[in-house]
């Protein structure tokens, strides 16, 4: 599946392609490979890495220290680190409210925040979904009740992913109770170390602590600390949703996948001949690399739109659905490429006993079973749907 581009996009391509095999470390690209877990530091190696490069917060202008990228850069240079199997950026200070602070931040605010972002003193995670308040964001009930210069913040917030590591929070408050449910939300950054502030870990399907609780107990909240006017929260919130949903399609982690996927599949054997060469097997793979096509066009052009400083719109939805689907699927072939051994791993197995070929087909069960939730978070694509039916149909 090879992409054309121009002359001098092909020049940036093996710019990026000389820092990845001269920077990337070979233990965190094998981690990657292996499906692994990264570590806190690991993730704090690669942003550190990238952000002496300049390239950290690559789709920034450059006047907040972005590097100035043209759409097809940004596709390629996500393209490139997909298929090194470098680690993914964190998205929730650089690709989530970055954006946010540059649009609606004072210059005060992104004075403050933004070089912190990318120096890494601050470590973000996003306070959005609520239970009761997941899919249905606008019905968020953490309250955030004015007291001169500060807010008293309480409420829980759930499914934080990586919240046990970071250091500040993004959240959605409610600070007008009488309001309609879109309105009378506002936008706070609180500091985790706040008294009053409570992590709780949740563990998932296949045993891991990637995502908590978060509890807030009369936090106090400097009114500094709001972004964009009281009340009108929301606004943030469906901005920021926008590039969290472009962000979750993967096209470069699809394109690397697919190539593990293939290169599994012709190593196994079903009835004496390589699984890529097994009817059912072939047909699944074709159908996915067919879809997986089609979307890096649609995520060029999505890119594209939003190069002037907008947003992307519903087509932002159409990323996301067909995004964790196909990565949904790729995980469920590799899987289905291991056959009965990929359970091994759900019973602590020793990875190294399995004549399972690359690494990576030994956390295949891990993988599959953690990604179940793509379709679910960042706004179930059941509600994706709705969006561009609304949106684009105007049904």
């Amino acid at each position: 599946m090879d992409l054309s581009f121009t002359p001098e996009e092909e020049v940036f391509r093996d710019q990026v392609r000389r820092f990845l095999a001269e920077h990337l470390p070979t233990g965190l690209s094998d981690k990657v490979a292996a499906g692994e877990r990264l570590s806190k530091a690991d993730m704090e190696q690669w942003h550190a890495l990238l952000n002496a490069r300049g390239w950290l917060a690559n789709h920034w202008p450059q006047a907040f220290g972005g590097p100035g990228w043209s759409p097809v850069e940004k596709f390629i240079f996500e393209l490139e680190c997909g298929l090194a199997n470098a680690p993914r950026i964190v998205p929730f200070g650089v690709n989530m409210l970055g954006p946010v602070l540059i649009k609606y931040g004072t210059p005060q605010q992104q004075d403050y925040w933004l070089p912190r972002i990318l120096d890494g003193r601050h470590w973000w995670c996003q306070g959005y979904s609520e239970p009761g308040a997941g899919s249905d964001l606008a019905a968020v009930k953490t309250s955030a009740v004015r007291d001169g210069d500060h807010y008293v913040v309480n409420g829980q917030k759930t499914w934080t992913t990586l919240g046990q590591h970071a250091n500040m929070i993004f959240c959605l408050v409610r600070t007008d109770r009488e309001a309609k449910p879109q309105e009378g939300i506002s936008f706070l950054l609180i500091d985790m170390a706040s008294p009053g502030v409570e992590v709780r870990p949740i563990i998932t399907l296949e045993g891991d602590h990637e995502i908590n609780e978060v509890f807030f107990t009369d936090v106090r909240v400097p009114v500094a600390n709001r972004v964009g006017e009281e009340h009108k929260g929301w606004t943030c919130a469906k901005y920021l949703l926008t590039y969290e949903r472009t962000n979750i399609a993967g096209v470069g982690l699809s394109m690397a996948a697919l190539q593990r996927v293939k290169q599994l599949a012709a190593q196994r054997t079903r009835n004496g001949q390589p699984l890529l060469h097994d009817p059912q097997f072939a047909a699944r793979l074709a159908r996915v690399e067919i879809d997986l096509a089609n979307m890096q066009t649609t995520n060029l052009r999505v890119i594209a739109a939003a190069s002037g400083g907008g947003a992307p719109g519903a087509e932002s939805s159409m990323l996301k659905i067909c995004g964790t689907q196909i990565r949904q699927e790729l995980t469920a072939l590799l899987r289905r490429a291991m056959g009965p051994e990929a359970r091994l791993m759900l019973d602590d197995a020793n990875p190294e006993a399995l004549d399972a070929g690359p690494g990576f087909a030994a956390n295949a069960a891990a993988q599959y079973f953690n990604n179940r939730k793509l379709s679910i978070f960042g706004g179930s694509n059941e509600i994706q749907k709705n969006i561009i039916s609304k949106m684009i149909l105007g049904l």
